[in-house]
Order: C-alpha cells, then sequence, then structure tokens
C-alpha cells in the first residue's frame, strides 16, 4: 500500500509526548520524514525517534528550543531551513494548559499561556511560510481545542488563546491560499493525555456526561486526523475547524 506522506517533511512540535508522540508515530509510518521539536533533549526521547525512524525508513531529527522566546524560535527555524530541504508540513502541536476565573488570573499568567498557544504558532507560521510561498506549496495544521470554541467558566487564559488560534488559522488559510499553502486546524475534545488529564476528575466526569461516546478519545485518533488534513485526501480543505470531540453536546 502506498504511504500518503512518501517522502514528504514535516515539523512537529510538542514531540516528547501525548499527541505529538502519536502524531511523530503516525506520521512515520506515512513515509514522512520529520524535525521532531521539543522543549527538552532527554535519552528516552531520543531513544524513541530513533526506534521509529529505523522501523519506518524515514529519518527523525529532533530539534530543541524553548517556545516561550521568539529567538529561539527563530534560530531553530534557521537551522531547518539551512539544510536545504523543503519543510511541506508544519503541526503546531504544543501548548500548555491552564485553569483560573477571571478574578484569580493574572495579565502574566495569560502572557505566558499565550506565549506558547499563540505567540510561537504565530512566529513559526510567520517564518516558514516565507520557506512554503517559495516553493508554492505547504501545509500547516494547528492544533487547537473544542475550549476555543465553547465559551466555559474557569478557563479564561486557556479557552481564549485557542479561540485566537482558530481565528488565526482562517485569516492565514485565506492570505496563504494562492501561494497553494493549506492551512486547517484540529479542535480536540477530552483527550487521554496529561492535559485532558488536567481537569479535576468531578469536571471530567461532567464533560463525559455530554459526550455522545462517554470516553476519552486517544492521541492516535488525534493523529490520524491529522494525517487527514496533512495528506491529498483533503486536498480541497482549507481554512477550516475538524472538531473531535466524541459527540459532545
Amino acid at each position: 500500500m502506498e504511504k500518503k506522506l512518501a517522502g514528504k517533511n514535516a515539523i512537529i512540535t510538542g514531540c516528547n509526548r501525548g499527541i505529538g508522540s502519536a502524531l511523530v508515530q503516525e506520521f512515520a509510518s506515512q513515509g514522512c520524514n520529520i524535525w521532531a521539536c521539543a522543549r527538552k533533549n532527554s535519552p528516552e526521547f531520543e531513544s524513541q525517534c530513533q526506534k521509529w525512524a529505523e522501523r519506518y525508513q524515514v529519518w527523525i531529527q529532533p530539534v530543541y528550543f524553548e517556545l516561550r522566546e521568539e529567538e529561539a524560535i527563530k534560530k531553530a527555524v534557521q537551522g531547518i531551513i539551512h539544510q536545504g530541504l523543503p519543510v511541506d508540513i508544519l503541526i503546531n502541536n504544543a501548548g500548555v494548559p491552564a485553569h483560573g476565573i477571571l478574578t484569580m488570573t493574572s495579565v502574566r499568567e495569560m502572557k505566558e499561556v499565550y506565549a506558547v498557544n499563540v505567540f510561537a504558532p504565530v512566529i513559526l507560521m510567520q517564518n516558514l511560510a516565507r520557506q512554503m510561498m517559495k516553493q508554492k506549496s505547504g501545509n500547516i495544521i494547528n492544533i487547537c481545542s473544542v475550549g476555543g470554541i465553547e465559551a466555559q467558566e474557569g478557563y479564561l487564559a486557556y479557552g481564549s488563546s485557542k479561540a485566537a488560534l482558530l481565528w488565526i488559522t482562517r485569516s492565514v488559510a485565506k492570505e496563504l491560499a494562492k501561494y497553494q499553502i493549506r492551512v486547517n486546524a484540529l479542535a480536540p475534545g477530552l483527550i487521554e493525555t496529561d492535559m485532558g488529564n488536567y481537569k479535576a476528575p468531578a469536571e471530567r466526569e461532567k464533560v463525559l456526561a455530554r459526550t455522545s461516546l462517554k470516553r476519552m478519545g486517544t492521541p492516535e485518533e488525534i493523529a490520524k486526523a491529522a494525517l487527514f488534513l496533512a495528506s491529498e485526501d483533503s486536498s480541497y480543505m482549507t481554512g477550516q475547524i475538524l472538531t473531535i470531540d466524541g459527540g459532545r453536546v
């Protein structure tokens, strides 16, 4: 069977666990070479990347930088571009959770959340869009959240940051379409990850009660949806938000 991303090169952020780890394995299994971005180096992460690279006969290159630091992001992107390879796919997956009502959320905390959830994806898109514009091709996927679609008390910083990224996705899609660059987003619901388990047990149960499938999603299910957006299967899609929440009503 032909691999859907054979010969493609992707940059994926937040690769050391959860959805990011699932994205790396899923994309590698489909023939994609990957710059696997993470904040800190770890022997376990390096070993896992090497195992998947050998198993799927692709290259997986760990890249380390701090998403809260603009210059660190730019330096990492420059290092990737200087390798002289096309960058076909960018997945802005890394994100941080935050809980707090209006009167208990400081501006400092909001800035910290926005630095990772909004500003870092924008900086990456700005710097990589130039490369994709030269190529006249590219595919950008932003991992957002249903938390950015439905208003919920107690998540001021997180919910508003994901809402901002959803708006940015649609806007950037319009700007880049003429260069044959597609930009879409995934909006996962409650997923079985560290971030998904960030909610208190009682809160998780409340969400699951509203979820038609009565369970949390898996990182692998999100990775397969991302594969759809990254492949030619979705060639007529741009500026779209694909919600994957188990029927949360």
